[in-house]
């Protein structure tokens, strides 16, 4: 299985939500100060959102109910 990291999930996450708050933007072929905002805290919303939530577990890791540590 292929291991994706915390910091990789983020950047991702920050990418793919800066460039939807950009599409957006730029419907107009301006970028005002406002939507500049707007992108970056969508970037670095998606970034320590992603990056906080931990990844699942693999399944010998996990513990199976009735079964005990």
């Amino acid at each position: 299985m292929i291991r994706i990291s915390s910091a990789a999930k983020a950047i991702v996450g920050g990418l793919s939500a800066g460039a939807a708050a950009a599409v957006t933007a730029v419907q107009d072929q301006v970028v005002t100060s406002g939507e500049t905002v707007t992108i970056v805290l969508a970037v670095l919303g998606a970034l320590g959102i992603t990056y906080a939530v931990p990844n699942r577990p693999t399944a010998p890791d996990r513990v199976t109910p009735g079964q005990g540590l």
